[in-house]
């Protein structure tokens, strides 16, 4: 047989799927609402806070490698005597 090789742990994942298969949507759109309703989501406040931050690294990481980009550029132009 095909599944030989993969374990008893296979068969036991493709039972649990094909449960799951069964479920009407109705079902389904419950069991969504159950788990979102179990999110902790993050206040306004923390978003902002979160949203700051994030560019404010991606400003910072911009700029590093920029100046980086800067010195290897003047690095090469030396050795090689370009522009210069």
């Amino acid at each position: 047989m095909w599944s030989e090789g993969r374990g008893a742990g296979y068969e036991a994942d493709t039972t649990k799927l094909m449960a799951m298969v069964k479920i009407n949507p109705g079902q389904y759109i419950r069991e969504v609402r159950r788990e979102v309703s179990k999110v902790t989501w993050p206040t306004r406040k923390e978003t902002m806070i979160t949203t700051a931050m994030v560019f404010i690294m991606v400003f910072l990481s911009a700029l590093f490698f920029f100046l980086i980009d800067q010195v290897l550029s003047q690095g090469v132009r030396l050795i090689l005597g370009l522009g210069g």
